[in-house]
């Protein structure tokens, strides 16, 4: 029955990151479309939330027993925690816009060694040994996953510096989830979490698109950020019924459930693994869908970040004497 459970976490953890790692492309379409980053951003969010409070709905009036509420203070620290949610979101998308996909998603699985050193500043203890080596390889994997070495392939400094920020974003939102409120049903907390990032979304869709039209002191300050004067226009609600659906569905609502009914039964390290799925998904469908060339040492590079995922989350000879065990 324990194997059978294992296979189903595994099996749900490995679709989760698939979808996940389909967002990326889909993001991009919709800026061949025309659209923006807050146009794109606001649509997920707002129909994300509209999604899960649905299904909250059905969960409340099914539910044969009372489902735990969070008290104020635990909404507070999930909608806090919630912005880096949306800015991961919003920062990845940006990266998105100046380079290609293959290269966005393989900046944003620096949170593998952000993790890392987020853990030990927290714990004060450094990493041990197979640690530190999993971070070379990642690094050592991420100069050949860009091919920093033949530069064969244009490099936007923006989009690189948005892939980082996006990573460090994602590495804050894998820690506050695992350890906020987790009493909580899904559905509740994400609901909270996706109003803390909402807010983010918001706010760059006022700064970046409706207060440019209304005042030339926000147009001047965005435009200090960015060149692209043609996003300067009234909101394009058509966002909404052509790519916001499968955004929402793809971006904040059918992962993170897959996630929370995976994990538990895969467990953390096994998850981990599993949801690295992520990264070959997205390049293959930046490379089937929109053709962005992916050189042979860039498949190097991602295995080599793949075999440090692995690496790291294997069990240590301890942990695996106290399973037997127990």
């Amino acid at each position: 029955m324990k194997k059978k459970n294992i296979l189903k976490g595994v099996l749900f953890v490995g679709i989760g990151a698939s979808i996940y790692g389909m967002l990326a492309t889909f993001v991009k379409m919709a800026y061949h479309d025309g659209y923006t980053t807050s146009e794109v951003t606001t649509s997920q969010f707002l129909l994300g939330l509209v999604g899960l409070l649905i299904l909250n709905f059905i969960q409340t009036i099914t539910s044969k027993q009372k489902l735990s509420s969070p008290s104020g203070k635990e909404v507070k620290m999930l909608m806090i925690a919630g912005t880096s949610l949306g800015c991961t979101s919003l920062f990845y998308y940006i990266a998105v816009q100046y380079i290609n996909v293959s290269i966005a998603i393989v900046l944003l699985m620096q949170s593998v060694w952000f993790s890392v050193v987020v853990e030990s500043i927290i714990s004060k203890k450094l990493p041990n040994a197979r640690k530190v080596v999993s971070v070379i390889i990642v690094l050592a994997g991420t100069i050949l996953a860009t091919n920093l070495i033949n530069m064969d392939i244009e490099l936007d400094w923006h989009g690189i510096f948005w892939g980082l920020m996006a990573a460090a974003s994602y590495t804050m939102t894998m820690f506050t989830s695992n350890t906020l409120a987790t009493h909580l049903p899904v559905f509740r907390k994400s609901i909270i979490m996706l109003l803390g990032g909402a807010v983010v979304v918001f706010a760059f869709l006022f700064f970046a698109q409706i207060g440019p039209m209304y005042s030339d002191g926000l147009k001047s300050l965005y435009l200090n950020f960015t060149d692209n004067t043609e996003h300067i226009h009234s909101f394009n609600y058509s966002i909404f019924w052509t790519y916001g659906f499968v955004l929402a569905l793809f971006g904040t609502i059918v992962p993170p459930i897959l996630f929370n009914v995976g994990f538990p039964n895969a467990g953390l390290g096994l998850g981990s693994i599993v949801s690295s799925l992520e990264l070959p998904v997205s390049v293959t469908m930046a490379f089937v869908l929109l053709g962005e060339k992916v050189l042979l040492v860039q498949w190097v590079g991602i295995i080599l970040i793949l075999f440090a995922i692995v690496l790291m989350n294997l069990p240590s000879k301890q942990e695996t004497q106290v399973v037997e065990l127990s």
